[in-house]
């Protein structure tokens, strides 16, 4: 008689490898060469959405899922894309489009943003998550749930 191991549900303890890529195939996060991701689910490990895609599937699923980067990482904003000055850089930081570069919050909080453009003493930041607004294809491998009680 096999034992079933119990499905995961929020406050499981899970041990998985994730791998998310975009409708083009890029890949933007795999753990599969790496060690398992090990969580509590619910503990802010993982974006919301993604815990929810999780629970119900048990040790041994390898699922895969098309989710809206909207719905996991909020929509994209216009709001969130600003001109900085270029004084706001290192004077010694070499600037490129495409280039992600670490913010502090005014609350001590770092943000990322993605270098847009530049154009004499400006530079063109966006601030919205990098997959907000995209199609994803999200692959799980459950190694391990345990239950949480």
């Amino acid at each position: 008689m096999s034992v079933e191991t119990p499905p995961i549900r929020p406050g499981s303890r899970v041990s998985l490898h994730l791998q998310i890529h975009l409708a083009d195939g890029t890949e933007v996060l795999s753990s599969f060469s790496e060690d398992a991701i090990e969580l509590t689910l619910g503990d802010g490990t993982l974006v919301p959405g993604l815990d929810e895609l999780l629970i119900g599937l048990h040790a041994g699923a390898d699922a895969r899922f098309l989710a809206d980067g909207s719905k996991l990482y909020g929509p994209r904003d216009e709001l969130n894309i600003h001109w900085l000055p270029r004084s706001d850089f290192p004077p010694d930081m070499d600037l490129a489009r495409g280039q992600i570069v670490a913010f502090q919050s005014p609350g001590g909080q770092e943000i990322a943003g993605l270098l847009l453009d530049m154009d004499g003493e400006q530079v063109q930041v966006d601030f919205n998550h990098p997959l907000a607004g995209r199609s994803l294809q999200i692959r799980a491998r459950i190694i391990s749930v345990t239950d949480s009680e």
